[in-house]
């Protein structure tokens, strides 16, 4: 494997939020006032932290809304929750453009039961019925064959969601670890914008930026 590093001279993240077609969701309530993009920016960082697509028809959208967002030097990506979907797509269009890749909370793809739950949710809130089979094909991840995913040739950190929950189970992490030839699991937490992430905060920093670094 090449080896892989962010360049010195502008070290970039960019953030993908969580959420999906949830009006209340923006980049600003998932990584702003939850205090990510402040630490971020206290370690040297230029953060990068725009809104998704809001009520997308489909992840190809999503990632067509936010790759003009990329920069012309490389980043390093940290997704949360639906927003891996998105990033994933990203380092798929544009590898050379993604240097390393943090999945942090990966929404769990593939299981009935959360699937016709956030299918009821997307109708309740005007999604039309191809929008909603866009959203939810794939496969361990939502939008992405698993085939796609082992396609994937840069380093890539899992960050689960601690304790676990329907919408983000420990079986998603567990099957990127082996789909995903360079990753590696990170030390899990709560999600934002969850009350319980504050006191989480400082080790997702570290983290984050121990990641990026590398």
């Amino acid at each position: 494997m090449t080896s892989r590093r962010i360049s010195r001279d502008h070290p970039t993240i960019l953030l993908i939020h969580g959420g999906l077609w949830q009006g209340d969701m923006n980049a600003d309530r998932f990584w702003g006032v939850t205090g990510i993009v402040a630490g971020i920016e206290r370690a040297g960082f230029t953060v990068l932290a725009p809104n998704r697509l809001p009520g997308p028809s489909s992840w190809i959208a999503e990632v067509e809304h936010l790759a003009p967002c990329l920069p012309g030097h490389s980043v390093a990506l940290v997704a949360g929750s639906n927003g891996c979907s998105v990033a994933v797509g990203l380092a798929l269009a544009f590898p050379n453009r993604i240097e390393r890749m943090l999945l942090a909370w990966p929404a769990t793809g593939g299981d009935p039961l959360v699937d016709a739950r956030t299918r009821a949710g997307l109708a309740a809130r005007g999604a039309s019925e191809q929008s909603i089979r866009a959203l939810l094909d794939g496969q361990t991840i939502r939008g992405v064959a698993d085939s796609e995913l082992s396609a994937l040739t840069m380093p890539v950190g899992l960050l689960p969601a601690v304790p676990e929950n329907s919408s983000h189970q420990r079986r998603t992490i567990d099957t990127l670890r082996r789909l995903l030839p360079h990753s590696e699991e990170l030390e899990g937490c709560p999600e934002p914008p969850l009350p319980g992430f504050a006191a989480h905060l400082d080790r997702f920093l570290t983290s984050v930026v121990t990641f990026a670094s590398r």
